[in-house]
């Protein structure tokens, strides 16, 4: 860096994420230190997006970004952590830590991003932070005092306790990383969010990490482009200019970026992020066994793609995308014989009324988990809806040329004593045979329901080995 160049660099504030697991104070702690009560707002009392917020403490800024604690979250946490200088990991000191605790911890690490742990709720009875210390030592984390260089901070976001010393510990950490800017330089930062506005098109979230911020800019990413047509602080408040680390919200792609890109503005060239990276895994539609089919639509990308990861593993995604569901989704559901599954987002009242006439299900919900336990719910339903029954041959035992034992999962339907049924393998019939004896939790039993293991006396000439299907006859 030239002479000229260090003259120009001025100091930034910290952009700090804040981390940990679900319900262990993250927002509660957010929403105490900005004096707002956006806590009681969040959906099943989690955060379920990534927002920026700007707050000043002793005349200092401090850019926070509030990340979902939710397991289906992961991605959005990832983004969230990138885009910082310093995480605050929350770890409620009622709870310990916990799956999601690990899982920020290895992110941090992978990142390399400096962090301060926050040892929430000490106000509780049942707090134990000496607990929590000894746990994250368990994990290689190792706090000041404890023969680390971790900082740490006990606090209580009901009472106020500690939150100032956090605060000071936050400032002190970013005057030890000495963040710098160039106000000179054209923009850089990370994208954070992108959405659908019904009013004003499309929308991202963005943190401003260097150079300075202008309406009217031509911005890009890895994956897409456009101009910064309007553009706004974190409080929805219209700005000519903004500079690090300040979050903004700009209108003016020409399609939705994707959560986590680098983005510049000018002739700038980008440096982090390429774009194959974050379009990979992106094909939705998978080919195998036949599955529910479903078109996801959420209120943000990084929703979304969170919807998606949540309940890949239940369901065929034909598609997934940001915004309202509209007439085209129906249409599009309707040709694939996909239910509809909206996170967080609202119906169009055409698009209602051609879902009713074309009997396609729609089903939102502003919690994900919950729209995880509907499909699930549905699954279920299904299997024991179905006329028939069908199951999977775990292990084989005893057999005669005419007799054979066997113990599976009932995968639908269900199986009874005395029904006849084909044998399967890899989709061809093997022949046929007959329950002659029928067993669940070591009794005799008349028949056996979906998703519930059982032994099988089957009359059969035929060789049945584990992989096999037992399908009812109807």
């Amino acid at each position: 860096m030239s002479t000229s160049e260090k003259d120009n660099l001025k100091e930034r504030p910290p952009v700090v994420a804040v981390v940990g697991h679900v319900d262990h104070g993250k927002t509660a702690l957010l929403d105490h230190i900005r004096k707002t009560n956006i806590v009681k707002g969040e959906a099943g009392g989690i955060t379920q997006s990534i927002g920026g917020y700007e707050v000043i403490y002793k005349d200092k800024k401090i850019t926070f970004i509030d990340t979902p604690g939710h397991e289906a979250f992961t991605r959005m946490r990832t983004h969230g952590a990138t885009a910082a200088d310093i995480a605050v990991l929350v770890i409620a000191a009622d709870e310990g830590v916990k799956q999601q605790t690990q899982e920020t911890i290895r992110i941090l690490r992978g990142l390399k991003t400096p962090f301060v742990v926050a040892i929430t709720k000490i106000d509780k009875e049942n707090a134990d932070p000496e607990r929590i210390k000894n746990e994250l030592a368990s994990e290689e984390v190792f706090l000041e005092g404890r023969g680390g260089d971790v900082s740490f901070q006990e606090l209580s976001s009901k009472t106020g306790q500690g939150i100032d010393d956090l605060l000071e510990l936050i400032l002190l950490m970013g005057e030890v990383l000495e963040l710098k800017y160039d106000p000179t330089k054209e923009a850089s930062g990370f994208v954070l969010e992108s959405a659908k506005d019904p009013r004003k098109g499309l929308v991202a979230n963005l943190i401003v990490k260097d150079g300075s911020l202008k309406q009217g800019a031509e911005i890009k990413t890895a994956s897409v482009s456009g101009k910064v047509k309007i553009l706004e602080n974190f409080l929805g408040e219209s700005a000519k200019e903004l500079e690090p680390s300040a979050p903004a919200s700009i209108y003016g792609f020409e399609n939705l970026p994707i959560s986590g890109e680098e983005f510049v503005t000018g002739d700038r060239e980008l440096e982090v992020i390429e774009k194959e990276e974050l379009l990979e895994d992106e094909e939705m539609v998978e080919d195998g066994e036949e599955r529910l089919k479903a078109v996801l639509k959420a209120e943000t990308i990084g929703s979304a793609h969170a919807l998606r990861d949540l309940i890949k593993d239940e369901v065929q995604i034909i598609d997934v995308s940001a915004g309202e569901i509209t007439d085209n989704d129906i249409k599009l559901a309707r040709s694939t014989d996909s239910m509809i599954i909206g996170f967080s987002v609202k119906v169009s009242k055409g698009a209602q009324n051609l879902a009713e006439a074309q009997d396609i299900n729609i089903f939102t919900s502003d919690i994900i988990y919950e729209l995880l336990d509907k499909v699930k719910a549905i699954k279920q339903e299904s299997k024991q809806e179905f006329d028939g029954g069908e199951l999977e041959v775990l292990a084989t035992f005893n057999s005669t040329p005419t007799k054979q034992t066997a113990g599976g999962r009932v995968l639908k339907g269900k199986m009874k004593l005395n029904a006849p049924l084909t044998i399967e393998r890899e989709g061809e019939s093997l022949g046929k045979g007959r329950i002659k004896s029928l067993q669940a939790d070591k009794a005799e039993v008349q028949e056996v329901g979906v998703d519930r293991e059982c032994g099988l006396v089957i009359e059969t000439n035929v060789e049945i080995a584990k992989g096999d299907t037992l399908k009812l006859v109807n």
